[in-house]
């Protein structure tokens, strides 16, 4: 096992030899954790995805426990082998609404753009295990040709998200000549980019590398931070290298059962997210991916989490709970229910107490 006492500073700070580096056999694995029958067995088969860990990643887990939560999300079990009616293997039906390969066109105003399938590490609730990991290839020149050409003769798109697979996978000088021709597009206003690189790899988050994104404002990240224990020194540093470069950082979390889906840990989670400027941005319900039912809660979870986020902690430290609707219908916001009744004259309203207020609507 790699283990960071081992490794030169130099050499362990890099993120480059993080990635080449990931751990990705059961007799890597072994050395590093105490694994159970379970998680020993899963690593033998053939898996529905890929198991790639950055030695870093691998370092905040607890080596005994096998339900930390860190843990969990990079690690099959059984369970994720066994499939249920509920399954879909495009649960956002993102292949039809790909008009070119490598665009996903779902909203009006913006689209998806997959620039590679590779990631620094593979999360077994990842929404695209469908075709993620399986070929660690990056947009070939011509691919990305033709998914810009679909962007430019789509002047109605204002907002592109780069994502994947994770971009941060990608060497700068690649991803800059990705940006910089989504960048000279006229109506292009802003650029996203979705990655889970400053938690899984947060050694990618060099100086170099924002200033080079730094060419490209308005420019915007999301990553997802899942559990309180993923904020650590490192990837506290690597959000603020970004938020110092002016990127403004929002996370999106995936609701996980038995990994974050209690009121305590949430609440914790976007309370030290604000403190690193990351904002809380959504809370996601797990997707109908295949293999993922041991991962997914109630509906009704992710609503009491809100209840008691909401007037208990800081307006701008509440995400919005989202079910992204199967079939590709889009995110969804689900809140609790604050309105009581509404008539022509009034609305009849609850607080986070639970105190009754009416409103009296403008008198006509």
């Amino acid at each position: 096992m790699l283990k960071k006492q081992d490794i030169p500073a130099q050499d362990w700070e890099d993120w480059q030899w993080q990635f080449r580096y990931r751990l990705r056999t059961l007799s890597q694995l072994d050395e590093a954790l105490n694994l159970t029958d379970d998680e020993k067995e899963s690593l033998t088969k053939t898996t529905r995805f890929a198991v790639g860990i950055t030695p870093y990643f691998a370092s905040i887990m607890d080596p005994h426990d096998p339900n930390c939560p860190i843990r969990r999300q990079a690690i099959p079990l059984g369970a994720e082998f066994i499939s249920h009616s509920n399954d879909l293997p495009d649960p956002l039906a993102e292949e039809t609404r790909s008009p070119v390969p490598y665009i996903v066109h779902r909203y009006p105003d913006r689209v998806l753009l997959i620039v590679t399938e590779t990631c620094h590490m593979y999360c077994r609730h990842c929404t695209r295990k469908r075709r993620v990991g399986f070929h660690e290839e990056a947009i070939t020149s011509e691919q990305l040709a033709i998914a810009l050409k679909y962007i430019e003769e789509h002047t109605e798109v204002r907002d592109v998200l780069v994502s994947g697979g994770d971009p941060l996978s990608l060497g700068d000088e690649r991803l800059e000549r990705i940006l910089a021709e989504v960048h000279r597009i006229k109506h292009v206003e802003v650029i996203r980019i979705g990655s889970r690189a400053p938690i899984t790899n947060p050694f990618r988050i060099t100086q170099q590398f924002v200033e080079m994104l730094r060419q490209f404002h308005p420019i915007w990240m999301n990553v997802q931070f899942n559990h309180p224990n993923e904020i650590t020194a490192e990837s506290t540093k690597a959000c603020e290298r970004l938020a110092d470069a002016g990127i403004p950082l929002g996370n999106q979390t995936v609701l996980l059962r038995g990994i974050n889906d209690t009121v305590e840990i949430q609440k914790h989670l976007v309370q030290k997210l604000v403190q690193i400027r990351v904002r809380p941005y959504y809370l996601y319900q797990c997707d109908l991916v295949q293999g993922l039912e041991h991962f997914r809660t109630p509906v009704s979870r992710g609503i009491e989490i809100m209840e008691h986020l909401r007037g208990h902690t800081s307006g701008f430290a509440i995400p919005t709970f989202v079910i992204d609707a199967p079939g590709g219908g889009g995110k969804i916001p689900v809140t609790p229910h604050y309105v009581l009744y509404q008539t022509p004259e009034k609305i009849v309203l609850r607080n986070y107490e639970g105190k009754v207020f009416t409103y009296p609507e403008p008198i006509k």
